[in-house]
């Protein structure tokens, strides 16, 4: 896997400009080149579109490997730990190999890592309340407005909006998701609520990922509310995930303990824990882990908004491959659903690229 990672933040001093498209607050920061020799715009381009697939093939992956997992294992903050747990070992695994150097920071920086982490804890939370709350059809549906939140929360946080193009890209993918999940949408005023509110602090956890990695320069744009964004500490993806990974290893396992999980696991682990059974929870863990560096290192790369699209299009796309792996039926509403949604990634893409390479040009 060490082949596949980048190279360490700190590892050279040659650096090439990349202009980092953070919900459009545009900012530049510099990224340490993959090889010795110069490297151009297109290669440059190739490797954000490297990262955007692998992370899209290991998102899909992992969330259809989750749903055959909680079937047998319904326990979603116990997962969740494990994940932490395995992000946790193989973070320690790499930084004592050398891979990357980590970051000489702060009191102030750790704290700002810490209140990070209980946003991400927290929005697992009340992710997981909601789902009791509403329908899967509801919740998909909700959850596929992410962009349109990221969208708004970059205005009020920096001023700063999207373009047009992006902005009608976005329309579809969302339409696509509603058809793609057309079912029940029943739920009560309770899980509306707390769906939408694990939308936006879905949203707020991407945004603050990119700017945690980013780097602090003058042309930045200036929040208009300081004691909210966290700062720029231009971390390595591993090295963000080293730090972030006990922090939430911890906090779920509080929460498990909470809600009672953590006997019901107990209960669970007496009857049902076989050695097999402990081989696919591990190897879970590992892919979970996979999936972390490949998540970090491609919104660093890419910048939250493309994550999200990318997240909602690999959102359609399980439940085509659900419908191939077990066999469900599929209405031609759900499968217009698939299409828009497919079509409005691949369009938002289009766009980016369009813009990026413009801005590469200059």
């Amino acid at each position: 896997m060490q082949s596949l990672l980048p190279p360490p933040a700190v590892s050279s001093h040659t650096r090439i400009p990349v202009l980092d498209n953070h919900e459009e607050f545009t900012t530049e920061k510099y990224t340490p080149l993959l090889g010795t020799n110069s490297s151009s715009s297109q290669s440059t381009r190739r490797s954000l579109a490297f990262w955007l697939i692998l992370y899209f093939c290991f998102n899909l992956g992992l969330t259809l490997y989750n749903k055959g997992i909680l079937i047998h294992f319904p326990f979603p903050y116990t997962l969740t730990a494990l994940h932490a747990f395995c992000g946790t070992i193989g973070g320690l695994i790499l930084l004592k190999n050398g891979t990357f150097v980590p970051a000489e920071l702060t009191t102030a920086d750790n704290l700002a890592l810490v209140a990070f982490s209980v946003l991400y804890t927290i929005n697992i939370a009340v992710s997981n309340i909601s789902l009791h709350l509403v329908t899967v059809p509801f919740h998909q549906v909700v959850r596929a407005a992410t962009p349109v939140f990221i969208i708004l929360l970059s205005i009020f946080f920096f001023g700063t909006r999207s373009s047009n193009h992006k902005m009608i890209s976005l329309v579809p993918v969302m339409a696509g998701v509603c058809f793609a999940t057309y079912g029940d949408y029943s739920y009560t005023t309770s899980g509306l609520l707390l769906t939408l509110l694990g939308t936006v602090l879905a949203a707020m956890k991407t945004i603050y990922t990119s700017i945690l990695q980013s780097t602090p320069s003058p042309t930045s744009p200036q929040p208009r509310v300081n004691f909210v964004i966290p700062p720029r500490l231009q971390l390595h993806p591993l090295d963000l995930l080293t730090r972030m990974a006990p922090l939430a290893f911890i906090q779920c396992v509080f929460l498990a303990y909470l809600t009672g999980e953590l006997s019901r696991v107990h209960t669970w682990s007496l009857y049902e824990m076989t050695p097999g059974n402990a081989a696919l929870l591990g190897l879970n863990g590992f892919i979970a882990f996979g999936l972390n560096i490949v998540s970090f290192t491609a919104n660093r790369a890419a910048g939250p908004l493309s994550m999200t699209v990318a997240a909602n299009v690999k959102q359609v796309l399980s439940i085509f491959c659900a419908v191939v792996l077990f066999k469900l039926t599929i209405t031609p509403t759900n499968a217009l659903g698939i299409l828009l949604t497919i079509a409005g990634g691949v369009w938002y893409a289009a766009i980016d690229y369009q813009e990026k390479r413009g801005r590469w040009r200059k």
